[in-house]
């Protein structure tokens, strides 16, 4: 039998020799078969260009996937407050966690440019990966009246971070900023007071109204549980980054990385600094904006602040179920 099979063979094999020296046609070459991105499926040819367009639209799964970066999303977590507390130092600090992906500037999003929709300010977002926290930070949402409702109208779940500071020392810091870019406004003492004689504090003066926040944290408690607003200490975050991160990070639901190795006490600036920034190998600090001297201010002044705040701290306390050391 074995043979017999190899005579066909080579028979056969003659056979078809000889047709192909006869000039018989031979069977066409076929291209080989384009690579595809997709498997192959009924109508195909009109899928490609929705599949091109897939990969151009900056938020799709499929541009996720061939650009390697994530798509944009809505925050899940913001820094709502409070202005020149601290707010820019935890959002660099925060920056150096992998699972934290943040706006550097701030978007006044809920205050200021909230006409624009939520696609514009979802368009800000950096991009992230499964897993990942998007943030941002605006502080002056605080004391905005109508940011409550509009956060928990984009998503009642949202996780807010608030970074008090004794709020005498904030006014003061406040009013420091604005002397840098206007030396020419009247002094701390005579914006304090509607009238010094009668020592009546005026409240509608920004720098005083921002530190009153027992006012401003019952705005907030209408639309969110007191247990979805985590309020940092400027003074421990100045004192003990770590563990005031530690504290972030847990509310967060992240793991705890960010510990005392990457920091260092910068005494020229007389606040911590990052040892490596986010994307980079090399120390790095605040800028010229942030440490400034504060004035001189009349001691007298200042202990009558103390005392318009008392009452108030008193209450903020009472509702956040910390004591922030402010007396």
């Amino acid at each position: 039998m074995l043979f017999l099979w190899l005579y066909m063979f080579y028979s056969c094999a003659g056979s078809c020799a000889g047709l192909a020296a006869r000039g018989s046609p031979a069977p066409p070459r076929l291209a080989p078969p384009l690579p595809q991105l997709l498997p192959p499926a009924p109508g195909e040819a009109a899928e490609e260009s929705s599949l091109e367009e897939q990969r151009a639209a900056p938020d799709s799964p499929i541009s996720s996937f061939f650009n390697g970066s994530g798509i944009k999303r809505l925050p899940q977590a913001i820094i709502i407050g409070v202005k020149k507390g601290g707010t820019r130092a935890l959002l660099e600090f925060l920056r150096v966690h992998p699972d934290v992906r943040a706006v550097g500037a701030e978007p006044h999003f809920f205050d200021r440019n909230y006409e624009r929709g939520l696609a514009w300010y979802r368009d800000l977002m950096p991009r992230t990966l499964e897993g990942q926290i998007t943030m941002e930070k605006t502080p002056s949402y605080f004391v905005t009246k109508e940011a409550p409702a509009r956060i928990s109208s984009m998503a009642k779940g949202t996780k807010l971070i608030v970074v008090v500071r004794d709020p005498v020392t904030r006014a003061i810091s406040d009013y420091t900023q604005t002397l840098s870019k206007k030396p020419d406004i009247p002094t701390f003492e005579s914006l304090t007071f509607k009238n010094r004689t009668t020592g009546l504090i005026d409240t509608s003066w920004s720098a005083i109204q921002i530190g009153i926040y027992a006012k401003h944290l019952e705005n907030w408690l209408l639309y969110f549980p007191i247990g979805q607003i985590l309020f940092v200490s400027g003074e421990r975050l100045i004192s003990d980054p770590a563990g005031e991160l530690g504290r972030v990070q847990d509310f967060l639901g992240l793991k705890r990385i960010i510990t005392d190795k990457h920091f260092y006490f910068n005494k020229t600036k007389g606040f911590p600094c990052l040892k490596k920034a986010e994307g980079s190998s090399k120390p790095h600090c605040l800028g010229k904006t942030k440490g400034r001297t504060h004035p001189d201010i009349d001691q007298e002044v200042v202990q009558r602040l103390r005392d318009f705040y008392r009452p108030f701290n008193m209450k903020f306390y009472q509702m956040t179920g910390q004591d922030f050391g402010w007396d």
